[in-house]
């Protein structure tokens, strides 16, 4: 077969060449990304779920707004730390719907989604070790009817990919505040929503604790609403930011960027 000087160096052990020793040489640059997202996703949901759930082993001492506050900070860190390398996506849904907008590679988004899920799962059994048996207080159920349930975490998401889209693909957003921005969506999101849904946004939130306490109660809806409204906030966005000078031409793919700079 011919050779495209990207294999690796196995003719010192293999006699001739084949198509079972011509292995391509690993994309090490996407490796880092995998790296970032699950890192990043796995403090994201341990900060994010471990507030609720000392919120429950002692009393309420955590409150909505120590939760709010522990999910907002943990995503800012998240961006401020890993952005430039991952994008700092995190989400699933946000995965999607950048990929559908054109802002993301296709082929990259199921390995993405599997990192960022084994990095909630990990995160999640780690609180499980950790606080024992409190782990149900960390788990994403709604307290309202199904209808309800599922808009509001349409409308949360729709607000948090609105802000994102904003900060990540505009050029004339301070991008440097994208971290601040971004939790500070989240930590209004919970403040008006946490009570009702859990204001999960995210469905590797919901999934890494439902899979730890074996609670999937109505998962379906932080697996579809989410993804439903990070497309349509993402799309709004989109169709109403200002175009670039001498932008009159058809629509191209852009650069992959999310949180990343440059």
């Amino acid at each position: 077969m011919p050779r495209c000087n990207k294999c690796l160096p196995v003719e010192s052990w293999a006699a001739s060449p084949t198509c079972l020793t011509d292995f391509p040489r690993p994309d090490v640059s996407l490796t880092r990304k995998l790296g970032a997202e699950f890192v990043g996703t796995f403090i994201l949901i341990f900060g994010a779920t471990a507030a609720p759930i000392v919120n429950q082993k002692y009393n309420g001492a955590e409150t909505l707004i120590g939760n709010a506050a522990s999910s907002g900070l943990a995503v800012m860190i998240v961006i401020l730390s890993t952005g430039h390398i991952s994008g700092a996506h995190l989400n699933p849904a946000l995965t999607i719907a950048f990929a559908a907008l054109r802002h993301f590679p296709w082929p990259q988004v199921p390995a993405y989604i599997a990192a960022q899920v084994s990095g909630s799962i990990c995160a999640a059994y780690a609180l499980k070790g950790i606080y024992h048996p409190f782990q149900s207080g960390g788990v994403t159920v709604p307290s309202v009817s199904t209808a309800q349930a599922f808009l509001v975490e349409f409308v949360i998401t729709f607000n948090l990919l609105f802000v994102v889209t904003a900060v990540a693909t505009d050029t004339r957003a301070v991008g440097e505040l994208a971290g601040i921005a971004v939790g500070a969506t989240v930590m209004l999101n919970i403040l008006i929503a946490g009570p009702l849904s859990g204001a999960s946004m995210n469905p590797v939130r919901t999934l890494g604790p439902a899979v730890a306490a074996g609670n999937y109660s109505q998962i379906w809806i932080y697996l579809i609403a989410p993804t439903i409204g990070a497309i349509v906030g993402a799309t709004v966005y989109t169709l109403i930011k200002l175009k670039d000078e001498g932008d009159g031409g058809p629509v191209t793919p852009r650069q992959v960027r999310s949180f990343r700079r440059g």
